[in-house]
């Protein structure tokens, strides 16, 4: 059964979307934060915090620079883990799946709705170079505001969306004297499968 139809699945999806919109409605600063862990062609595993711009039934979706690290690692090693922690709820949810770029329809409708110095930014970063001196980043931010001066921003080739396919998504929420509350749903190959783990 494609995963997209699989009832369990789609119920993963919708709790996940329920206990989101819960969590945005508290009010807590950037509730869409969440690690996204890459890993190379060397085996090393990277993780740092990203933001998550879209979720439906097709996956989660993040946007960055493919020329930066974690852009160079996907391409190597097309597998992601993602994890969101909401501290005020004591809950965490954890996905794992495989990653790819979403249509460039999809990237140009987000791009449209990012702050003008955002996306200037994007052309100005040569996101995980190094980096010789702050001012050199502040005159390449100058060169391309006046280079765009006047005129929509484009954006760049280089700088894609990402869909994260769900292979697995845990649900966890912290209990008195560390007894947490585990369940599981993942891809088997006769479909999906939801299971309670111990703590």
């Amino acid at each position: 059964m494609d995963h997209i139809t699989d009832p369990l699945y789609l119920e993963a999806i919708r709790f996940f979307q329920e206990r989101f919109s819960h969590v945005t409605e508290l009010g807590l600063r950037e509730p869409n934060a969440m690690s996204l862990a890459t890993c190379g062609a060397n085996g090393q595993p990277s993780v740092r915090t990203v933001l998550l711009r879209g979720i439906d039934e097709r996956g989660f979706v993040f946007f960055t620079n493919s020329l930066s690290r974690k852009g160079r690692q996907m391409n190597d090693n097309p597998r992601v883990g993602l994890c969101f922690y909401w501290d005020k709820l004591q809950e965490q949810v954890h996905v794992e799946g495989a990653v790819s770029k979403i249509d460039d329809t999809e990237a140009n409708t987000y791009w449209q709705t990012r702050a003008r110095l955002s996306r200037i930014g994007a052309w100005a970063s040569l996101q995980s170079q190094p980096l010789d001196s702050r001012e050199t980043l502040l005159g390449r931010l100058a060169h391309y505001e006046a280079e765009f001066d006047g005129q929509d921003v484009p954006r760049p080739e280089h700088w894609y969306g990402y869909r994260v396919i769900p292979t697995r998504i845990e649900f966890w929420n912290g209990r008195e004297g560390r007894l947490h509350e585990r369940h599981v749903y993942e891809s088997r190959t006769d479909g999906w499968m939801q299971s309670t783990l111990y703590p």
